[in-house]
């Protein structure tokens, strides 16, 4: 892959880093940039990252008389997901991560996985989309129920990713161990739907958006189904956590091939940042994204309903960034 990049023509080059978010090198020392840590690349979070770069840039004011000239630059590359952004933010190496709700909040407060951990320099930006955790199971599996799990091969996602840590709570408040499955295999979200058209696992986990690429292709392309989640158990965590709420996926609407209504718990989307971020550069990017939403929306389905006043509120148990509290003071909204 490199041998490629480095043999096309300057131009191509040029374009290509352009069009990935990466910094023209004629500018890029004097430009500030910026990485946001998203997920897998078949992820809503991906999309989240990738779209909001795509707004900084629209205001940038690089070869055009009119702009905002921040001398912004921003990437979005795949990463491990919420508890993987959220540690590689602590460390600097990130300025920016979409993470669930839940992960904010137990990093923030250093519950959870991250007990002894505390990060409490974490700040809330903005919420993104509702992000059901979903339970799926292959054609022929058996599994109708989260009982039906014991003794099959599920895929309970890699480590550092939101849905592991989702899994691995649900796991708990349930009684079930790892040595209950046949085999507990840790592919990524890009891997984990292959796997289970191929009969590789029985099941998998993964919370992420509606509609979803690859949920449509294990539920419309192998006949896979959704697991219903609404037991006492899943009533009682929604019951005693704010950043829980139910979710009903409801039939045939986003994937032509699911034959009954689907009811599970879910997060928020939520995209973080540290108190380390200057606040000029979290305004800038905040305000790229509001000033564009009506661009933003349009890039993936599961942001056709976002509200921006619904946006600086849901989901979000950390402080948020000065800069975006400039931001939104500046609209009205606080």
């Amino acid at each position: 892959m490199l041998k490629r990049t480095l043999g096309l023509s300057l131009p191509v080059v040029l374009a290509v880093a352009f069009f990935l978010g990466l910094p023209n090198p004629d500018v890029a020392a004097k430009n500030r940039f910026i990485s946001i840590g998203t997920g897998g690349p078949t992820g809503v979070y991906f999309v989240v990252g990738n779209a909001v770069c795509r707004m900084v840039h629209r205001e940038a004011a690089e070869g055009r008389k009119k702009g905002r000239k921040h001398g912004m630059r921003c990437s979005a590359p795949s990463t491990g997901g919420s508890n993987y952004n959220i540690g590689q933010i602590k460390e600097g190496e990130l300025q920016f991560g979409v993470a669930q709700s839940d992960w904010q909040h137990h990093a923030y407060n250093g519950t959870s996985k991250w007990k002894g951990k505390q990060y409490s320099k974490l700040r809330a930006v903005f919420s993104v989309h509702p992000e059901p955790f979903q339970l799926i199971a292959r054609k022929g599996s058996g599994i109708k129920s989260w009982s039906d799990l014991k003794g099959k091969v599920v895929n309970i996602g890699n480590p550092g990713s939101g849905q592991r840590g989702t899994m691995e709570v649900l796991m708990k408040k349930k009684g079930t161990k790892v040595s209950d499955f046949k085999q507990a295999t840790e592919l990524t979200s890009s891997e984990q739907v292959g796997a289970l058209c191929d009969g590789k696992v029985d099941a998998i986990a993964y919370t992420v958006g509606v509609p979803n690429g690859a949920i449509g292709q294990a539920i419309d392309g192998c006949g896979a189904h959704f697991v219903n989640l609404n037991s006492s158990v899943e009533k009682g965590m929604v019951k005693a956590n704010p950043y829980y709420a139910f979710a009903n996926i409801p039939a045939g609407v986003f994937y032509k091939g699911q034959k009954s209504d689907a009811t599970t718990f879910g997060v928020m989307a939520t995209f973080v940042s540290s108190s380390d971020v200057d606040s000029k550069t979290v305004y800038e990017l905040v305000r790229a994204v509001f000033e564009n939403l009506d661009s933003f929306k349009k890039l993936h389905p599961a942001f056709k309903k976002l509200d921006p006043k619904q946006m600086i509120k849901n989901g979000l148990s950390a402080p948020l960034h000065d800069g975006a509290v400039k931001y939104y003071k500046e609209k009205g909204w606080m």
